[in-house]
């Protein structure tokens, strides 16, 4: 998770915040400051303070409009009003990346689909190339793993992933994510040009399947 998700998040950790936010998202129109104020029971001032707040760590947006529908001269100024942002936050602890898994399964769904592999193999393809395509060589390795979710640990021996992004779906379908999990961390250290280091197997219980381990040891 990134900082800034940390930071959107925490914000809904204030119940003033926690209970805006749930009004305006649940609101069929944008809000305004004094829906919002009478809405949740509190001075105006400190409901301003609070939704422009949700607007700096992108939970809300904003717009400009006059409520009363008049325009011209003594139409008044246009009302500052809230809505939820279109911004998505997924958050989970560990960090999960099902959105991943779901990239490479429907990916080696259309593979094998057209005949062109049959649906193991397919999955092997699409987890490379989704190596591949978070490879990010101006990255430390670490760097890339952590992100990835994988909580990558030094050791005498190497790298353990501390940490399986599907872990949900490898607990019922072991194999399979083992294998994927394999596909992408080895794409990914080919496409980086990682010397002298390779992604084996090495399952155990409460961390990912994979560890990384240098050339002609595992």
């Amino acid at each position: 998770m990134t900082d800034d998700q940390f930071a959107a998040v925490g914000a809904l950790a204030d119940p003033v915040r926690r209970a805006l936010y749930r009004l305006v998202a649940g609101a069929q129109a944008p809000v305004s400051r004094d829906q919002a104020a009478a809405g949740v029971g509190l001075p105006r001032h400190t409901v301003k303070f609070h939704l422009d707040r949700l607007v700096d760590d992108g939970l809300l947006e904003t717009e400009y409009r006059r409520l009363s529908g008049r325009r011209g001269p003594g139409a008044g100024r246009p009302a500052k009003l809230y809505r939820r942002a279109a911004r998505q936050f997924e958050v989970t602890l560990p960090e999960r990346h099902y959105d991943l898994a779901g990239r490479i399964l429907a990916g080696a769904v259309d593979t094998a689909a057209t005949g062109d592999a049959p649906v193991l193999d397919a999955v092997e393809q699409a987890a490379a190339a989704g190596g591949r395509r978070l490879a990010a060589p101006q990255t430390a390795l670490v760097d890339v793993l952590t992100d990835l979710g994988y909580e990558p640990r030094a050791t005498g021996d190497g790298l353990v992933l501390g940490n399986c992004p599907f872990h949900a779906l490898a607990a019922t379908h072991t194999a399979l994510v083992c294998g994927m999990n394999l596909g992408v961390v080895t794409a990914l250290l080919a496409e980086r040009g990682e010397p002298g280091v390779r992604a084996v197997l090495d399952p155990a219980p409460g961390r990912c399947c994979v560890v990384l381990t240098p050339l002609g040891r595992g």
